[in-house]
């Protein structure tokens, strides 16, 4: 891990296309600023890891299963 320094307002470069800029320091917080061009995904780590999971986790449902929910329900319906 790289591990760099900034004061609020410096900024840093992640390759030719991503600024990234510390915009404040609070307590145990820091606010980014971000610019990159908008085809780039930006995620916080926690949002892409519960994605992640929740993809894994539907790959482990069988499509048998999902067919027996889906008489399941029409047969309450009726």
């Amino acid at each position: 891990m790289l591990v760099i320094r900034r004061k609020i307002g410096e900024t840093l470069l992640l390759g030719p296309e991503i600024e990234l800029e510390v915009l404040a320091v609070e307590g145990g917080q820091v606010k980014l600023g971000i610019r990159a061009p908008r085809e780039i995904l930006i995620l916080r780590k926690e949002i892409a890891s519960a994605r992640d999971a929740n993809r894994n986790a539907a790959r482990k449902v069988l499509p048998l299963s999902l067919t027996s929910v889906l008489n399941r329900l029409r047969e309450f319906e009726k």
